[in-house]
């Protein structure tokens, strides 16, 4: 299998195994998983990941961002659970009951437009989002008692079928211990409205509001699913934040040297002419670029590395290429430098560049291009390439 050796990112499936199978050590035993697999797998590759989960891992939950995401899944063969965590437009009922989709429901007045969508004698299968304290989506009321009203109006809706609530968490990646109480305030929330509900009879298979930092340090029985999601791909929710077992980062990013030139003391290098060398320097240009999904930001202030050994960042980063000082470095045309990965001793994380930008490593890995194919590796061996 072969693809163009320009700009690629590598993955592997058995570092996701790893990270799965240390996270499950935290969830109680009732407790099942649901896999977050949206954004093509946090850009990682959900063709070649999520039949991996189901097949190989045993994963029978999965949530996505919309109904594309979903429908695809359904397209590539996936049989198990699939909820949609944000909006669908009412508009797609038949849709979502054509691929047997869970759809969230965000409030009242968006569940009775779905209703109204659904062909008569259906019913869409719904997990409600309760708005603990995330104040992104969900059902908004003052007490318990009034969600739980609002609730149980929404579970009579002729359209629907109620089969679970879910929250988010907006600070279980925080050791702060305001932060720590704030989410126990969001758990101590949801369960109080799933009580109230059954007293109401009104009958809940699912009850979810674990992600990955809370099923590590939150584990709770009365979430009967844990959504994992950036753990799984080897990150940490919060690069603060330690977790306590080694995370195996699912991607590595890499490109090519396309050329090494020698130049004198005083050259600017790039657009902009923000980088002068101050003594005679060797320059790589890499194939690598801000529409690969490399960050502009770097621009004088990343790293990659070559043979093992660290080449900074000069001068601006362009669309398609960058250029690297490698000055003591033996480097030549069709060497390979890695963006994100580990060469030899020294590692570069998403995370390490998205602590430089000021943001965080989900946003590094979700923004590596269409252009860049995904190359899949499962102990070590390539099984597939995922071309867009």
């Amino acid at each position: 299998m072969s693809y163009l050796k320009r700009a690629w990112a590598e993955t592997h499936l058995d570092r996701i195994k790893n990270n799965v199978e240390n996270y499950k050590k935290y969830l109680k035993p009732e407790t099942e998983l649901l896999c977050v697999v949206k954004a093509n797998c946090y850009g990682n590759g959900d063709d070649a990941i999520v039949p991996y989960l189901e097949n190989e891992l045993n994963v029978n939950w999965f949530a996505v961002s919309n109904i594309e995401e979903a429908m695809h899944l359904r397209d590539i063969g996936i049989s198990g659970e699939i909820l949609i965590l944000g909006y669908t437009p009412p508009e797609y009922a038949r849709e979502l009951i054509k691929y047997d989709i869970i759809q969230a429901i965000t409030e009242e007045n968006y569940a009775e437009k779905l209703s109204n969508f659904t062909p008569f004698g259906n019913k869409i299968r719904v997990h409600c989002a309760l708005d603990t304290g995330m104040t992104r989506i969900g059902v908004y009321e003052s007490t318990i008692e009034r969600a739980c009203h609002t609730i149980e109006r929404i579970s009579k809706l002729k359209g629907l079928q109620l089969e679970g609530i879910f929250t988010h968490f907006a600070a279980a990646d925080s050791n702060n211990q305001d932060d720590i109480k704030y989410t126990e305030m969001q758990a101590e929330k949801i369960i109080s409205v799933a009580d109230e509900l059954k007293k109401h009879l009104v009958v809940l298979n699912q009850i979810h509001f674990l992600n990955s930092a809370g099923g590590i340090y939150h584990s709770n029985s009365k979430s009967t699913l844990a959504r994992l999601g950036i753990v799984m791909y080897g990150l940490k929710p919060d690069s603060s934040l330690e977790i306590p077992f080694k995370l195996e980062p699912a991607l590595d990013l890499k490109a090519c040297v396309a050329m090494v030139k020698e130049v004198d003391k005083d050259v600017f290098i790039s657009y902009g002419r923000t980088y002068k060398t101050e003594s005679p320097a060797k320059i790589a240009t890499i194939t690598i670029g801000y529409a690969d999904g490399y960050p502009r930001f770097l621009s004088n202030k990343g790293e990659v590395l070559i043979h093992g050994k660290r080449a900074k960042i000069v001068g601006r980063v362009c669309m398609d290429q960058i250029m690297c000082d490698v000055t003591g470095i033996d480097v030549k045309a069709g060497d390979i430098a890695t963006l994100i990965g580990t060469d030899g001793n020294e590692t570069i994380t998403a995370d390490d560049i998205a602590n430089i930008g000021g943001t965080i490593g989900y946003e590094i890995i979700c923004n590596i291009s269409r252009r860049v194919p995904r190359v899949i590796y499962e102990n070590g061996k390539q099984t597939a390439i995922l071309k867009y």
